[in-house]
C-alpha cells in the first residue's frame, strides 16, 4: 500500500523523500516498481481503459449495467460490480445516475427555437445552413469538450473550440471561428440542439445580431442533428479511440491536424460525392 502512494506521487515529490516520510527502503521501492506486471493487474489496466472508452463512447450517459453489457458483448466477460468499482476508481459516473440531480432552474426552457430543417441537411450554397454541437473527449483523467460547427452545404468544419469547460463561451469560440471565416449573409439558418449553452441570452444575442435563424433539434432527438452526430462518431472512431490523449496539448494538436488538414482537405466525403468538404467547394466555386 505504501509503494503504491508512493508511485501515484511521483510526479511530484522525489523518491528520497516520500521513503524517508513513508519509512520505506528506496531498494524495495525500486524492486517493487520493477516487478514483473501480474495478469490479474494487465487484466484490470485493460478493463480501466475499456470503462473509459465505452463511457466516452456513449457520452457520459452510460452507468456501470450497461458498461457491462457492452464489454459483454465484445467478448470482454465482465461484472456489473466489477466495472462500477472501476468506475467508482476513475472518479466516472453516468450523467443520468441516481447521483446527478436536476434543479428546476434546470428544468426550464428558455429561448427554445423551432425545428427549422427537419432533417433536410442539403443546401444549395455555403452558408445557407450551419449546425453545431458539443462532444466529450476523455484526455488522461478527465473530459474535455469540443465544440464544432459545420457547414451543411460541404460538410466543412468551419468553426470549433475546445476547453476544460462546458460553457456558453466555449460555443461562442467555436461560432465566432465559424463567422471569421465565412461571408455569412442575414437568413444563415444556425441549428444546435437545446443544451442550457445554445439556450443561453448571449449566444442568442450574437446570432440575432448577425441576421441568423435560429433552429433547435426536437427533445432527445439526436436524429435531428444527424451530420454532426455522424462526425462525432468519425473523430472519436479515427481519432480519439486510438490515441488514449495524455495531455490537453497533445489532445488540441491531434484535433487540430484531424480536422484542418484530414478531415476538411484530405478525407473524402460520401455527401459530397467521395471529395473532400475543401474540394467540393473549390470544385463548385470553379464551376459557378
Amino acid at each position: 500500500m505504501k509503494y503504491a502512494i508512493i508511485k501515484n506521487h511521483l510526479n511530484r515529490y522525489t523518491k528520497v523523500s516520500m521513503c524517508r516520510a513513508m519509512n520505506v527502503s528506496r531498494s524495495g521501492l525500486n524492486k517493487w516498481l520493477n516487478r514483473p506486471e501480474s495478469a490479474r493487474t494487465r487484466r484490470k489496466s485493460l478493463y480501466e481503459k475499456k470503462v473509459i472508452e465505452t463511457f466516452e463512447q456513449f457520452e457520459a450517459i452510460y452507468g456501470a449495467p450497461r458498461i457491462t453489457e457492452e464489454l459483454n458483448a465484445l467478448g470482454l466477460p465482465c461484472s456489473e460490480n466489477f466495472i462500477a468499482k472501476i468506475m467508482a476508481e476513475q472518479g466516472i459516473r453516468a450523467r443520468n445516475g441516481k447521483g446527478f440531480k436536476y434543479s428546476q432552474k434546470g428544468l426550464s426552457m428558455n429561448n427554445v427555437s423551432d425545428n427549422l430543417l427537419w432533417r433536410d441537411f442539403s443546401a444549395d450554397k455555403p452558408n445557407q445552413k450551419w449546425t453545431s454541437d458539443i462532444t466529450y473527449i476523455w484526455v488522461k483523467n478527465k473530459w474535455l469538450y469540443l465544440a464544432t460547427v459545420m457547414d451543411l452545404y460541404s460538410r466543412r468544419i468551419i468553426g470549433w473550440s475546445f476547453g476544460e469547460t462546458m460553457t456558453v463561451e466555449l460555443i461562442e469560440q467555436a461560432l465566432n471561428m465559424a463567422f471569421d471565416s465565412r461571408n455569412a449573409t442575414p437568413g444563415l439558418i444556425v441549428h444546435s440542439d437545446r443544451g442550457v449553452q445554445y439556450r443561453a441570452q448571449k449566444y442568442i444575442d450574437r446570432l440575432t445580431n448577425n441576421g441568423c435563424r435560429i433552429s433547435m433539434s426536437r427533445k432527445g432527438n439526436c436524429w435531428d442533428n444527424a451530420p454532426m452526430e455522424s462526425f462525432f462518431g468519425r473523430l472519436k472512431v479515427e481519432l480519439v479511440y486510438a490515441k488514449n490523449f495524455q495531455s490537453i496539448d497533445e489532445a488540441r494538436s491531434c484535433i487540430f491536424n484531424y480536422i484542418e488538414i484530414f478531415y476538411n482537405r484530405k478525407r473524402r466525403h460520401s455527401a459530397n460525392g467521395g471529395i473532400s468538404p475543401a474540394t467540393f467547394e473549390e470544385n463548385a466555386a470553379l464551376a459557378a
